[in-house]
This record gives C-alpha cells, structure tokens and sequence, in this order.
C-alpha cells in the first residue's frame, strides 16, 4: 500500500484547495491511502531563530513525513501570479539545514494541484513552484495537469465536490499520479544495493 502525504498551500478553513484535496482523497485508488498534513503551525522563516533554537518542531514534524511518504501532493491556491507566501516559506522552511535536502526532497514524487475561484486557475502558481522543486530534486509528475477555475461553483457550502466534470478530471489525475507513484517506487527497490553473498 502507497502512503501519500497531502497538504494544501492555503490557511482558510474554508479553502477550495484544501476541499480539493479531501475531494482527491475520495476518488483515490484503494492503492494508496493519503494522509492529510497542514502548514498553519510552521512559522515565518528566520535565519536567526535557526541558529539560536535549530528546526521548529513543526518543521520537523512535516520534514520527517515529507521524506517518510512515497509520495507527496500539493493543492496550491494562486495569489497575485504566484505562490502563496505561507507555502513557499513552508518549502523553505523545510530545506533547512541544507544538509537535509537530500533526505527531505531528492526524487521525491510530487503532484501539484489547485483550485481558485477565477477564470484563471492556478497555472502561474502551480509554474512558479517549478522552479524551487527543481532545485530540490524532487520528482514532478506532469502527466496530467489539473486547474480547478471557478471554484466556489465546484464545491458547495460545506466543501464538497458538485461539479462531475472536475470529480471526472480529479479521478484521472489521481490515478495517474498515485501510478507515478507506484512506479518510482518500484524503481527505487530496483535501484537498491543488493547484499553480495560469496
């Protein structure tokens, strides 16, 4: 069983984007089971504060199941063309001490998603991000794209999923991101040193 690890870039309790993913958890293959994390807790980024107290605990905390998942999906809102700061200092946070980059992103599969209310969707954001995850190292899947536009009409006041043509174009994604996946991991096991038998 794949063990994905999912957070949303957005704070508001009534976020599409973290509706999104919930919505993603539910149409998931029963391959995988996905883990819902949160941001709200991790802080602004300060240099200073690192070198006097070292990685906040909620830092850590996300790190370890970041690098623990065999997978990981980001459900990103856009803000003025790009990146919401919360995620981005989020991203940052996290590859700190630079030591730990490896460990953390390094071929780490990775899906984005995202959700906005504008005609727009979150293409600028979710291509802002390209940038930094490829200076980690991890692996981005681009099989499939999904921008959810209009957003308040797809999700009803409580936060379900209405619309059956992004439930149809999540599916997809879904399944093809949870086989990329597989895949890699699959690929990794390959990969690992054999113990050598004289």
């Amino acid at each position: 069983m794949l063990r994905l690890l999912a957070f949303s870039g957005s704070l508001r309790r009534g976020s599409f984007n973290t509706a999104l993913l919930h919505a993603a958890i539910d149409v998931a293959p029963d391959t995988c089971t996905i883990e819902l994390a949160s941001i709200r807790d991790v802080p602004l980024y300060d240099g200073d504060y690192e070198v006097e107290h070292g990685i906040p605990e909620p830092v850590r905390k996300l790190k370890d199941r970041f690098a623990g998942a065999d997978g990981v999906l980001i459900s990103t809102p856009e803000y003025n063309g790009s990146v919401p700061g919360v995620l981005k200092n989020t991203i940052d946070w996290m590859s700190r001490p630079s030591a730990d980059i490896a460990r953390v992103y390094k071929q780490q599969p990775l899906g984005l998603i995202g959700a906005t209310t504008t005609m727009g969707g979150t293409r600028l954001s979710q291509q802002a991000l390209l940038q930094p995850f490829r200076n980690l190292d991890v692996h981005l899947w681009s099989g499939t794209l999904l921008y959810v536009v209009q957003a308040n009409q797809a999700f009803d006041a409580q936060g379900k999923l209405i619309d059956d043509k992004v439930r149809q174009l999540l599916t997809k994604y879904m399944a093809g991101f949870v086989a990329f996946v597989a895949a890699n991991r699959r690929a990794k096991v390959n990969e690992s040193p054999r113990t050598a038998h004289s």
